[in-house]
């Protein structure tokens, strides 16, 4: 009989918990959750599981209190305090979304586009960064291009501050701010002189005044969650911040902001990448096109569910 800190009876009793808990994919959590305790890699602890190692009671004794904690659904990212993206991998955890990866897909599109460009420094923004995924993997994609991000929550900014400084590599422009003082900015100036006062702004205006029309790519994974539809799994509904899930009764208000922001913001040509849920992409298309965009087209993710709306200049 196997002792009970043999590293496939513990991944057993893993799974079987986690499995029990409802948990999506419980091997990959239980064998992820083990290398966090060992400071080993997900095909490493499956070498161990193999070789027959066990773990001390130490390691044993935390392994279990986070499994408990996991098996509540508390995110597996929180517990270990690191998120994968694309060739990066994130600090993440309470009061900042979670990146996943269909989000990976959209990010492609702007570095995409960003390689084919001829520009030396061509410049893209990421709205509603989060934790600096889409930005950072764009900059660590495309050394060449030079990246705005920017995130209203005081919370997930400490967050992309934290991975602008591990992955930044001074390529990164982070700004704090709502995204929403750029599309009253661009009202008021089509009221005329006067109509908005932007001495009670925050920094995000003059900040922005330099991009106006140079911007490449504007890239964005918003909140687009109907205020009355509550997803499902407890890992979103309980744990990622509510400004970064919700907007407005149909989901759209915040992408009616952005798109309006991208006529200003992008130059001629430009592309717009908005990330979005399932069903949206019909309702996103007729919004871009009657604002002015171009060629509005909606893509898949991996999984082949509709994912990104992408719109030209």
């Amino acid at each position: 009989m196997r002792d009970a800190r043999d590293v496939r009876a513990v991944l057993q009793g893993l799974r079987e918990r986690f499995e029990a808990a409802e948990i999506a994919d419980p091997s990959a959590d239980a064998e992820l959750l083990v290398g966090h305790v060992l400071g080993a890699s997900r095909g490493r602890v499956q070498a161990l599981d193999v070789m027959g190692a066990e773990l001390s009671p130490e390691q044993y004794e935390t392994l279990q209190a986070l499994a408990a904690e996991r098996a509540r659904r508390v995110p597996l990212q929180h517990l270990t305090g690191r998120a994968p993206f694309r060739r990066l991998e994130l600090s993440v955890g309470p009061g900042v979304f979670v990146p996943r990866p269909e989000t990976e897909t959209v990010a492609q599109f702007g570095i995409d586009e960003l390689r084919g460009l001829p520009d030396a420094e061509p410049l893209a923004v990421d709205l509603c960064t989060g934790s600096g995924a889409i930005a950072l993997a764009t900059a660590h994609e495309v050394p060449a291009a030079r990246v705005w991000a920017v995130e209203k929550s005081a919370e997930a900014h400490a967050w992309a501050e934290r991975n602008v400084r591990e992955w930044g590599a001074g390529r990164v422009t982070l700004v704090r701010g709502d995204v929403a003082e750029l599309d009253r900015e661009g009202l008021a100036a089509d009221a005329g002189p006067g109509a908005y006062d932007a001495g009670s702004a925050s920094f995000l205006i003059p900040a922005f005044e330099p991009l106006w029309g140079r911007v490449a790519v504007l890239m964005s994974n918003p909140p687009y969650v109907p205020r009355d539809m509550v997803p499902r799994d407890p890992e979103v509904r309980d744990h990622d911040p509510a400004l970064a899930l919700y907007s407005g009764v149909d989901g759209l208000d915040l992408i009616r902001v952005i798109s309006r922001i991208g006529l200003r913001l992008v130059r001629p040509g430009g592309l717009l990448v908005l990330e979005h849920a399932e069903m949206q992409g019909a309702a996103i298309r007729t919004l871009l096109t009657a604002d002015g965009w171009n060629g509005a087209e909606t893509h898949p993710d991996l999984t082949g569910r509709d994912r990104a709306t992408l719109a030209r200049r």
